[in-house]
């Protein structure tokens, strides 16, 4: 059986580094899973409860059956002023709604990142794994940060660094491990 991974790109820039980074996770994919990039984070409105209350927006439907819809997920943020974009934070505000029945309710997660700097977007990994933890998602595997982005990618969107290369293929095989002895079972 195969394992669906949904990606999400904490960047709203089309040809952004975290973009990039997903495609660079599709080329080191364990055997047995697919990867599927949700792209609708730009539609998703700010969060409010007050309209918890009435029909769900589209976009956020969209984003809780695609979570709902996969074995596992796989973000890649980068960071702005030095945490998690407003943008993915405000989409994981609604996954994580309602309380109790929360799409990212016991789903594993892995969080890496990229960026123009020398950390790689690492302190907006961290702020990430927490949020993912509090919203009840079991986040395992990671971080993998990826410095220097602008540099790390060749004509394909594969990492250039075999180092990070091999940790982001570990990375996906530790998320997608317990999927594939559930499978089996």
């Amino acid at each position: 059986m195969t394992a669906t991974l949904l990606g999400i790109a904490g960047s709203l820039r089309r040809n952004s580094f975290n973009r990039t980074l997903l495609t660079a996770a599709g080329h080191e994919l364990p055997s047995g899973a697919r990867l599927v990039t949700w792209d609708g984070l730009a539609g998703v409105p700010p969060f409010d409860e007050d309209a918890e209350d009435g029909p769900v927006p589209p976009a956020v439907a969209a984003l809780r059956a695609a979570i709902a819809g996969a074995d596992a997920l796989l973000v890649a943020t980068p960071e702005y002023n030095g945490s998690v974009p407003g943008a993915l934070k405000n989409a994981l505000d609604w996954a994580s709604r309602p309380y109790g029945a929360s799409a990212l309710s016991g789903r594993r997660a892995a969080v890496i990142g990229a960026g123009p700097g020398p950390n790689g977007a690492a302190d907006a990994q961290a702020d990430l794994r927490r949020v993912l933890t509090r919203a009840g998602a079991e986040v395992v595997a990671g971080p993998l940060p990826v410095p220097e982005a602008f540099r790390a990618f060749d004509e394909h969107g594969r990492l250039l660094d075999p180092a990070l290369r091999a940790g982001l293929a570990a990375l996906l095989g530790d998320l997608r491990g317990p999927v594939a002895a559930e499978a089996a079972a």
